[in-house]
């Protein structure tokens, strides 16, 4: 029952495929990807130092850039579109990777979106003068060379190396075979309105190659690549935490729970339930599990069934929800271990009844992926027992777990949501995407 998808919905690399490649042409020896990184290596140290206003006109230039010349970039991706239809891409998946003028327009204004947001370059994190008299502070820089692996839509293109340049990183871009002509025709566009705007080219960069060691060159790259950020379903995901030598980002898969609390507004929860599971499914933040309490199952599970149903969605039940589903007239799939680990990405829901709140932190600790998880309580003890109990990147108090997103959060954009613990934890934005160093000021001073 388990699939791969990315956050998007599309399927994500089989585990016996890896990582995405694109296709090989000619059939000749690949350009080095060591160069490659060597050569965003010296333009991220030529971007480092360059102010604000370098960077926003150069983000301001590929927003000119990318409609002026849309009628290449389209033309580039009909020919993964008709590689995707011989291949029986679903329709819906081939929508995904679909670029028209009009789309295009849309992601130049995404770019004039991120020009608008503060920069983080340069920002004093802390700083203080010790009692000895030296100064001092710890200011934000950028990372240097951002690796991201993705699959799936060619707008993560354009989207990613915005976010890397706005904050002065050099970025290496490896996309999947499905948007190969695509992104190949989107970084060149990018590569010329950044040169004319006097940034370094190499400070956006396709990664070359068309097989999957060209990838695994990549993940072992450290020294020259700062950090990889891996976007798409769980096997691409495991194979770069699990091959790479560079540090990496952990960021997506989510197996995100609803808890109904037992002091819970049953019109309140109905409605963050449907909206966490349906508004949209196939994304990394809806919810895949619904846990209630014991004490209003009778009441809650009849209402649930007939709010989800009529939404399209199929529950794989717990035995409390089989007997709710028999007497309602609704069907419900036994559910098994596997169902209770699924990221489902579609309109399917886990669902049990627990005696406990500490039973409910209890599944989720077992079964989360540590994305999202939300109660649904009136009560608010049980509200700061379980934001306490509960360890994931965002827990929500009577909200939707669809919230956990960086344009929700204020943050603007987001090149990814992390589910690890070390850098970044969360949606991350543009602070996530530097690093910092301490600058300590002093008057002749030496220590003793």
């Amino acid at each position: 029952m388990t699939r791969t998808s990315t956050e998007d919905g599309t399927p994500g690399t089989p585990a016996s495929s890896g990582t995405p490649h694109a296709p090989t042409a000619g059939g000749g020896a690949e350009p080095s990807v060591t160069a490659t990184a060597v050569r965003a290596r010296d333009a991220a140290a030529e971007l480092a130092p360059l102010p604000r206003t370098a960077r926003d006109a150069a983000l301001l230039a590929v927003a000119e850039a990318l409609p002026a010349r849309a009628a290449e970039i389209v033309a580039a991706n009909a020919d993964d579109i008709a590689r995707a239809r011989a291949a029986g891409t679903p329709d819906s998946l081939v929508d995904r990777l679909t670029l028209t003028t009009e789309r295009i327009a849309a992601i130049a204004a995404d770019v004039r979106d991120v020009v608008a947001l503060p920069d983080p370059v340069g920002e004093v994190v802390r700083g203080s003068t010790l009692p000895n008299g030296l100064e001092l502070r710890q200011v934000r820089v950028p990372l240097g060379v951002v690796g991201i692996i993705y699959e799936a839509r060619p707008n993560v293109t354009v989207d990613a190396a915005a976010l890397c340049l706005k904050s002065g990183n050099a970025v290496l871009l490896r996309g999947s075979s499905s948007a190969y002509a695509s992104n190949t025709a989107l970084v060149a566009v990018l590569r010329d309105a950044v040169a004319g705007a006097g940034l370094p080219a190499d400070a956006v960069q396709l990664v070359p190659g068309g097989s999957r060691e060209s990838v695994k060159e990549l993940m072992r790259a450290r020294g020259l690549v700062d950090v990889l950020i891996p976007r798409g379903g769980a096997s691409l995901i495991r194979t770069v935490v699990e091959e790479s030598t560079v540090p990496v980002i952990e960021t997506g898969v989510g197996n995100c729970h609803v808890y109904v609390d037992e002091h819970a507004d049953l019109d309140m929860a109905v409605d963050i339930l449907v909206n966490s599971k349906a508004q949209r499914p196939s994304v990394c933040n809806s919810a895949e599990t619904v846990l209630v309490h014991a004490g209003i199952a009778d009441a809650f599970l009849p209402r649930a069934l007939a709010a989800l149903t009529g939404a399209g969605v199929t529950v794989h039940g717990d035995p409390a929800w089989q007997r709710a589903g028999t007497t309602a007239g609704a069907a419900v799939v036994p559910a098994t271990d596997e169902d209770w680990g699924t990221e489902y990405l579609s309109y399917d829901i886990a669902a049990a009844v627990v005696p406990s709140l500490e039973a409910a932190v209890g599944h989720i600790r077992r079964w989360t992926s540590g994305h999202t998880e939300a109660i649904v309580t009136r009560d608010a003890s049980a509200a700061r027992r379980f934001t306490t109990l509960v360890d994931s990147t965002a827990v929500m108090v009577n909200a939707s777990t669809r919230f956990t997103d960086g344009g929700q959060f204020g943050f603007g954009a987001e090149i990814g949501i992390s589910t690890q613990k070390l850098h970044a934890r969360g949606p991350m934005g543009l602070p996530e995407l530097t690093s910092t160093k301490y600058v300590v000021t002093g008057d002749g001073h030496v220590r003793d």
